[in-house]
């Protein structure tokens, strides 16, 4: 054999896939070694080191091949293996495998965690569980919805916070299906009336996931959703969201605070989580004692303490927040004011010289603050304790493999601009690989931040309406969520479709 050349990358054209087939996962990775290609009576494979140059001689030696060795870095490597071996086996393909007198074979758990690329000679429901959320991963979505019909069954996924269908397997191996993820979720499989929730732990292309599972129980069978969470996406930081810069200034202004709380408010989905771990990360420091207070936690933050709530043994929001008192905090994250009890904890402790982080589910910045008097805070606590308040949205970013220029409609002008003639660029991706077609690839965050000041505080004392409030904010510079979602069209960031899907304007004009 002669010397190994040396490679930086390994791309698509490079690899073949049928090979890999052949090779074990197990073995690949375990030898670093990464199967490329037969060509010319050679096997080619790229190796990062003296074993994996030996497991290339023995492979080539089985399939008869001389072994030709490229030489590259062990991330380079492992990359490679686990991204194409993530490709194999879809859930489509698996379902094509499975016979009809395997539908009732559900094994029981395994090891955990284990990576789920190396499960492929397992009972046919678990290698189509397998294949469903691999290929979930590999189409970075976010969820895995199992839904069950009259007739049918159908798994669909959410992707840049979009549902597409993917499969419709047999309605005859419905139970199975969902009796497989009881099993990894440890809940409980004859209950089928109630619903249950569950968590899974499990490796996915070397990636450590978390899987948030809930069952419910509809006419037709049990729904599943599954949520899946990239442990390691839980250190994206503030500029990352897709705040600007002026925006991020401020809010970071208001986390150099002592005292006081700020609240992130958003329908369920829209990154209010990811944006406070964000603020956590910003403010961290081993000066500071902070700790949070979630259901659940959704990411592990080195260095800060971190409390799931758990009401079947009395451990509320409300609970918890008294005992993180008595823990001397610098800084609480509380994961929702859900109620007056929890709200008025909060409250007290800002206003005794902590500074408390928190959500809300509301549409829009001014709402948080009638939303806290409607459950029954007293105007004057809300003004005296509330710093600001950051409302959220994700619009889904434009493809940069595939954007180009794109010329906005009459009707987009005007939206951008008071005059419809106005000439405003905009890009738009036209669809490629990479992004499935779809000309979006990942998401970012539109957001509109009002600091209260003290001509917000005196409305607030007054009851004024969210309105009022939204409309007195605007006019001290308050961008709005479509304002902001206007500025990331003019930018390149998305699009006039995704900034019109995540906002609105209401009747009286204001835009949210």
């Amino acid at each position: 054999m002669t010397k190994a050349v040396k490679i930086d990358r390994i791309s698509e054209e490079d690899v073949e896939l049928p090979l890999l087939a052949s090779v074990p996962l197990s073995y690949a990775r375990g030898n670093m070694l990464m199967p490329l290609r037969r060509e010319d009576g050679e096997l080619v494979g790229a190796v990062s080191g003296q074993e994996g140059v030996f497991a290339l001689f023995d492979l080539a030696r089985e399939l008869s091949l001389k072994p030709k060795a490229l030489w590259g870095e062990k991330a380079v490597v492992l990359e490679a293996i686990n991204r194409y071996y993530g490709q194999l086996g879809s859930a489509k393909d698996v379902m094509a495998d499975i016979r009809e007198d395997d539908l009732s074979s559900v094994a029981t758990e395994f090891e955990k965690p284990k990576d789920i690329l190396e499960l492929t000679e397992e009972a046919p429901i678990i290698r189509l569980l397998n294949a469903l959320l691999k290929q979930a991963m590999k189409d970075r979505a976010s969820d895995i919805h199992i839904e069950p019909f009259e007739k049918e069954l159908e798994v669909r996924i959410r992707v840049d916070g979009v549902l597409k269908k993917i499969l419709a397997p047999p309605k005859i191996i419905q139970d199975a299906l969902v009796s497989r993820v009881k099993i990894m979720a440890s809940l409980d499989i004859a209950e089928r009336r109630l619903p249950q929730d569950g968590r899974i732990r499990l490796l996915v292309g070397g990636k450590d996931i978390d899987i948030r599972v809930s069952l419910i129980p509809t006419i037709h069978g049990e729904r599943v959703v599954m949520r899946l969470l990239d442990r390691r996406s839980g250190s994206i930081g503030l500029a990352e969201l897709g705040m600007g810069g002026p925006m991020r200034a401020q809010f970071e202004g208001l986390l150099s605070r002592q005292n006081g709380i700020i609240l992130v408010t958003g329908p369920t989905g829209s990154g209010k989580t990811t944006t406070l771990y964000a603020a956590l990360r910003r403010i961290f420091s081993e000066e500071k004692n902070i700790v949070t207070i979630e259901d659940p936690v959704e990411y592990e933050l080195s260095g800060i303490g971190q409390i799931q709530i758990n009401p079947k043994v009395g451990l509320t929001f409300a609970s918890g927040l008294r005992s993180i008192l008595r823990q001397d905090p610098d800084v609480i994250m509380v994961g929702e004011i859900r109620d007056l009890e929890t709200a008025q904890i909060a409250i007290q402790a800002s206003l005794t010289g902590h500074l408390v982080l928190s959500t809300l589910h509301t549409n829009d910045a001014a709402s948080a603050i009638t939303r806290l008097i409607d459950i029954g805070v007293e105007p004057f606590l809300v003004a005296s304790s509330l710093a600001g308040v950051l409302a959220q949205r994700l619009v889904r970013r434009n493809c940069s493999y595939c954007g180009q220029p794109y010329e906005l409609t009459p009707s987009e002008q005007l939206l951008m601009h008071d005059d419809a003639t106005a000439k405003i660029s905009a890009i738009k991706g036209k669809g490629c690989e990479r992004c499935a077609g779809t000309g979006y690839l990942g998401r970012a965050g539109i957001f509109e931040f009002m600091e209260i000041g003290q001509s917000i505080r005196r409305l607030i004392t007054e009851r004024a309406d969210a309105k009022s409030i939204a409309e007195k904010a605007i006019s001290e510079g308050m961008r709005t969520l479509r304002k902001d979602g206007l500025l990331q069209i003019a930018t390149g960031l998305t699009t006039p479709e995704e900034v019109l899907r995540v906002t609105q304007k209401d009747d009286a004009g204001v835009q949210v």
